[in-house]
């Protein structure tokens, strides 16, 4: 199944929006990508076909929990579910990603199968 929406990956680190977006790419998955939460945000105003965001957790300026935090505040943007990206795999670190909205939760290194599977399950 593939999404008929695009995939907004944020992410401040341009190589993970790389290998991420390629191998989404190579599943015919559409992707854009933006490098802050604030560059997320203008993608998101002008573009109306996003689907599904996935969205790294620990950035600097506003972080992914700020940025679904704002998300939830504004009408056209709080139904787009967010999939948490994060390199801290700590206990409780999954349920706090939730309770900031997120409707799933990956850790790096990604398992791109799961990754998949939580994109179909959420979109």
């Amino acid at each position: 199944m593939t999404l008929s929406k695009k995939i907004l990956v944020i992410d401040d680190d341009s190589r993970n929006i790389f290998a991420l977006s390629a191998i989404l790419k190579s599943r015919k998955y559409v992707c854009v990508s933006a490098e802050s939460a604030e560059a997320g945000f203008s993608i998101l105003k002008h573009d109306k076909d996003i689907g599904v965001i996935l969205m790294d957790m620990m950035m600097p300026d506003m972080d992914g929990y700020e940025a679904i935090a704002k998300m939830k505040e504004d009408n056209h943007l709080r139904n787009i579910p967010v999939i948490a990206v994060t390199a801290r795999a700590m206990t409780g670190d999954k349920e706090l990603c939730i309770q900031a909205g997120a409707s799933g939760y990956v850790s790096k290194p990604i398992d791109i199968d799961k990754l998949v599977m939580l994109i179909n399950s959420v979109a």
